[in-house]
């Protein structure tokens, strides 16, 4: 039975006894028989037990709130995250009781009642073990109350105890391996109104696109868009890509483009997707719990994967930042070498972000930090190559083969796939060896396989820059609450 509760009943046996010698009283003032008194005398003897046993309980609880409040402090500071324990804990290999921690959190509880006093035989206990991730901290205590008025009665002590827990879960360190496709077909506008503001002023492939080219084509050699197919001599450039730097105006090139509708450019796909990644890195740098908690690298492809900005933790940097922002002007140009040039290559890509995450950790450490790898992509394969303007291998747009990512799942990554749609190309030409009709027949398929390539619960959908940004977010969220679920 509990303090409180034998002070319940004390008190229910005080007021018993106040009605009953109420009830004396009056019987007392009417009555001047001597009976009367005597009664009255032996009935004030168990109402004055019952209110010293009251106030010896009363002094037993106010004793216990004092040893429990010690308790209290001493396990929350066991578990704050920069006491001895967590370090300790945050070094273990595996579950287990944290070395040093039981005696931590009784040097605190000690501390804490150095001027208490009105208690015998106090016997503290403590553990502080680590589950997964989370360490937990329990101190209990018993100890003895001496009493006063219940001495008389035979009772020389009240028992007291109580316990207090308290829990800590560990940073979990994540990297991200940010997977970008900058194929060409990256180079459409990010939304039906800038593609109209495109078709406006681009002069590209005029013959086959009388109505005007949606698509920023920008391969930087002359003679890439001859001037026989050109609106106007633009003396064999291709001024799509150009054109969306300024909107067709005077004004200086732009580098990046974060939204669109706006007078200095025009925004594309891979602008709208270095502004999501831009928003990613300021989301995932404000949900650190520790400092270095995350990693993240930007990998862009075309033929080949490129380390355009390998894994740092310098997230909220303006260096990475600014990389992301522009990361449209790495669209294919066939002038990198570290990308490649032509078509859509996952049959690279893939292999090679597989190759280069070596460590599958749990997310203990930084250095045993748990991979995760996002694909930003459209969805459709495209074998071929372009290099100093030569064309080779097979430009039929294909889907994705999901063994490749199946590859990666098995070792224990988690792939994540943000999809944005490629859309049905309207009136399609015969270009490119008729490209446009390729793609148009494997578009209703690509949903499908692309949440094939996907692990569980992490593919994603977004068509406009908005539901971009806000997939990439959610992608993010679901990786940190995913791994604090399996660590």
């Amino acid at each position: 039975m509990t303090v409180n509760r034998k002070i319940e009943i004390f008190l229910i046996r005080i007021a018993i006894e106040l009605t009953r010698v109420r009830a004396l009283i009056q019987r007392f003032r009417v009555d001047s028989r001597a009976n009367v008194a005597v009664m009255f005398a032996l009935s004030a003897i168990p109402m004055m037990g019952a209110i010293g046993g009251a106030i010896d309980y009363t002094m037993a609880t106010s004793v216990r709130t004092k040893l429990q409040s010690a308790a209290d402090s001493a396990s929350l500071a066991t578990v704050s995250s920069t006491a001895t324990p967590i370090t300790t804990a945050s070094s273990m290999s595996g579950s287990g009781t944290v070395s040093g921690g039981a005696a931590y959190a009784l040097n605190f509880f000690s501390a804490n009642l150095t001027t208490a006093t009105g208690y015998s035989n106090l016997n503290p206990t403590a553990t502080v073990t680590k589950s997964g991730q989370v360490i937990t901290a329990t101190v209990s205590f018993t100890a003895n109350v001496p009493t006063a008025f219940l001495e008389i009665m035979g009772i020389n002590n009240l028992s007291v105890s109580g316990t207090s827990t308290s829990s800590y879960t560990l940073p979990t360190y994540m990297n991200f391996y940010l997977v970008l496709d900058v194929s060409g077909s990256q180079g459409f506008p990010s939304t039906s109104s800038e593609q109209n503001r495109l078709e406006a002023i681009n002069p590209d492939n005029y013959t086959l696109y009388p109505n005007g080219c949606t698509f920023a084509c920008h391969f930087s050699t002359q003679g890439a868009c001859p001037n026989s197919e050109q609106k106007y001599n633009t003396n064999g450039y291709c001024e799509g890509f150009a054109l969306t730097r300024t909107a067709g105006g005077s004004g200086a090139p732009v580098t990046s483009c974060p939204t669109p509708g706006t007078s200095a450019c025009i925004q594309l796909q891979g602008d709208a997707v270095g502004y999501a990644v831009t928003q990613l890195l300021l989301t995932a740098y404000n949900s650190e719990v520790v400092t270095n908690q995350f990693q993240i690298g930007l990998y862009p492809f075309i033929e080949y994967l490129y380390s355009y900005f390998p894994l740092t933790t310098n997230i909220n940097g303006s260096s990475i930042s600014d990389a992301a922002a522009q990361l449209a002007s790495l669209q294919d140009t066939g002038n990198n070498s570290n990308l490649g040039s032509g078509g859509t290559h996952f049959e690279n890509a893939l292999p090679s972000i597989n190759s280069l995450i070596t460590t599958i950790g749990n997310g203990s450490t930084a250095s045993k930090a748990i991979p995760f790898v996002f694909l930003i992509t459209d969805g459709a394969q495209d074998y071929q190559t372009q290099w100093n303007g030569t064309w080779s291998g097979s430009n039929q747009a294909q889907l994705v083969d999901t063994s490749l990512c199946t590859t990666i799942k098995n070792r224990g990554i988690t792939l994540a796939v943000l999809y944005v749609p490629y859309q049905l190309i309207q009136n399609p030409t015969n270009f490119a060896n008729g490209e446009d009709y390729a793609v148009n027949a494997i578009i209703p398929d690509i949903p499908s396989t692309l949440q094939s390539c996907a692990s569980p619960n992490f593919y994603f959908t977004a068509s406009s820059p908005e539901a971009i940004t806000s997939a990439l977010r959610e992608m993010f969220e679901q990786a940190v609450n995913t791994a604090h679920l399996t660590n």
